[in-house]
């Protein structure tokens, strides 16, 4: 026993020896694969951070210096405003309707939870940092000797042996070549896109509300103007008939007088049909059943909403800043640029160390004294040798999957302002057609008055009625569209500028706060999910945990 003591009394003391050779055996093999043809320099290595891959620049995206329409007077080019948007309608309906959508929304709710996810994940890849086994274990063994067996001599004949052990066993991969801070950027990078994301679904779900609401309102003013030419045709009807059967007309008046009453007629249900229709798309974007929305709709009058003629809008590059879906493209850029250092640390050695600590004794009663202690230190090193370049070519297709994410962004921002500029011209110009069509309708029902009046008296026949008649009721629907264009442009402008996303950070901002009855949500248990704070939109991987995210209260329904 006293030779087995001074034995492991050496080992012990011959540890920091081996400790300091494995240190320089891990040096040596670092400069090798550093100057062995591998992907990043040594220079670049330790510029990096000691971490293999490159360091994440963003890329360039194209721009344009101005709008196309920037001369036009109604466009402004000084920096937009555009948290609160849809107040610009000055509709209490539509504030409301927003601020249901945005309290109940299902989409909402679930890109929430896509961001309670990724910070879980986040925070999963953090923990590689730490050891990355640590584990308590804990035995009893008995073991029987046979008498027959050489080991039979060691105590004059069979018997047995008893072993409690308890301790505990760590296993620690080191990041030397920056692969778990790699990876803890791509996490970072990825929780970022889904705050992103979530911002991007606020946007879409306001316009969507917002072109909803304008597109119910213009349906009611059609049917406005259908119903009331129906009561318009159904006096010329009345005059055709007494005409007729007065003698003074032919029958071909009354036929066609009815002819352009029943077209009016049938026009009417069939705007019911769509106006039905998007108050039910309303109601879900609100989070709730279809249901009659009369009470709440009634908040105001049934009037296309209207704004000024004039926008705001901003420049171009303000887009790259503003838009959600933008800054959730350069994210995944960052996140992918990360995840190339991961696949490049797998062409490397991994050094680890793996230990365990405990107590070994043959009775439970011994097992916690001094003398009952052993461990042990295992340093080491793993190494894909003779990979035949899955590796390299799996590092390669990460690069080249980062060049489609650029590739992806510069794309985004371009469509961002092909739609801005759309939505622009086609603001613009539909005023322009509305002014035109009121004069149309203006000059349709002195049209109809005069005709109808020389109709009455004899010095015209129905034909003329009929074609004035038939023309009012189609530029009255086609002033009622081209109305509601006007509104539904904007909201495209609004939306494609990213405006809206700020409600989350202040969810009462100029919003009517005035109970409403409207239909509820589906009845069940919620289970109540605050979500804490997250990284604000385009923030850098290094300060997210520490900035600002509010979200409303989610629930499970």
């Amino acid at each position: 026993m006293a030779v087995w003591n001074n034995r492991y009394s050496q080992a012990r003391n011959s540890e920091p020896t081996r400790m300091v050779r494995f240190a320089h055996w891990m040096v040596l093999i670092g400069v090798l694969v550093t100057t062995s043809g591998c992907m990043t320099g040594v220079r670049e290595y330790f510029r990096n951070g000691f971490k293999v891959g490159p360091n994440y620049c963003k890329p360039a995206a194209p721009t344009s210096p101005d709008w196309i329409d920037s001369s036009d007077e109604r466009l402004s080019s000084e920096p937009a405003d555009l948290q609160a948007w849809w107040t610009v309608f000055d509709d209490p309906c539509l504030n409301e309707c927003v601020r249901l959508a945005y309290s109940e929304n299902l989409t909402v709710r679930e890109a929430g939870f896509r961001v309670m996810e990724a910070r879980a994940l986040r925070r999963v890849a953090a923990g590689d940092m730490f050891p990355q086994s640590q584990l308590g274990t804990g035995s009893f063994t008995r073991t029987q000797l046979s008498d027959e067996s050489g080991f039979g001599g060691l105590g004059g004949g069979g018997g047995q042996i008893n072993v409690w052990q308890m301790g505990g066993q760590l296993a620690w991969e080191l990041d030397f070549w920056g692969r778990f801070r790699r990876a803890i950027e791509a996490a970072d990078a990825n929780l970022d896109a889904t705050v992103e994301s979530y911002d991007d679904v606020l946007v879409i779900l306001i316009a969507d509300v917002a072109s909803t609401y304008v597109e119910i309102r213009t349906l009611q003013k059609r049917i406005e103007y259908a119903q009331h030419n129906v009561e318009s045709l159904s006096g010329s009807l009345r005059i055709a008939t007494d005409l007729f059967e007065g003698g003074s007309t032919s029958k071909l008046d009354v036929a066609q007088a009815q002819t352009n009453l029943s077209q009016t007629e049938a026009l009417v249900p069939q705007l019911q049909t769509q106006l039905r229709q998007a108050e039910n798309r309303l109601c879900v974007l609100m989070g709730r059943p279809p249901a009659d929305l009369s009470t709440l709709l009634s908040m105001s009058a049934a009037e296309i909403p209207s704004s000024s003629p004039e926008v705001v809008v901003g420049i171009p590059a303000e887009l790259i800043r503003r838009r959600p879906d933008i800054r959730q493209a350069e994210r995944l850029v960052a996140q992918q640029s990360a995840l190339i250092g991961v696949a490049e640390s797998d062409l490397y050695p991994a050094f680890s160390i793996t230990g365990n600590l405990g107590y070994q004794a043959p009775t439970f009663s011994r097992l916690f004294k001094t003398s009952a202690f052993t461990d042990s230190v295992a340093p080491g090193f793993n190494w894909n040798l003779l990979n035949y370049g899955r590796i390299r070519n799996n590092v390669i297709a990460e690069q080249a999957l980062f060049q489609q994410r650029v590739a992806q962004y510069q794309n985004t921002v371009l469509e961002a302002q092909r739609e801005a500029e759309d939505a622009i011209v086609a603001f613009l110009r539909s005023q322009e057609q509305a002014i035109a069509l009121r004069q149309s309708v203006d000059s349709a029902v002195e049209s109809r008055d005069l005709v109808q009046e020389q109709y009455r008296a004899g010095r015209t026949d129905f034909g003329r009625v009929f074609v004035a008649e038939s023309s009012l009721v189609t530029q009255q629907d086609s002033l009622a569209v081209a109305e509601g264009q006007i509104a539904s442009n904007l909201v495209e402008i609004y939306r494609a500028l990213g405006g809206g996303w700020e409600i989350r950070l202040n969810p009462t901002m100029n919003m009517a706060t005035a109970p409403i009855v409207v239909p509820g949500p589906v009845e069940n248990v919620p289970v109540e999910i605050e979500i804490e704070n997250e990284p604000t939109p385009a923030m850098p991987p290094e300060a997210s945990d520490e900035s600002l995210l509010k979200f409303p209260t989610l629930a499970i329904q």
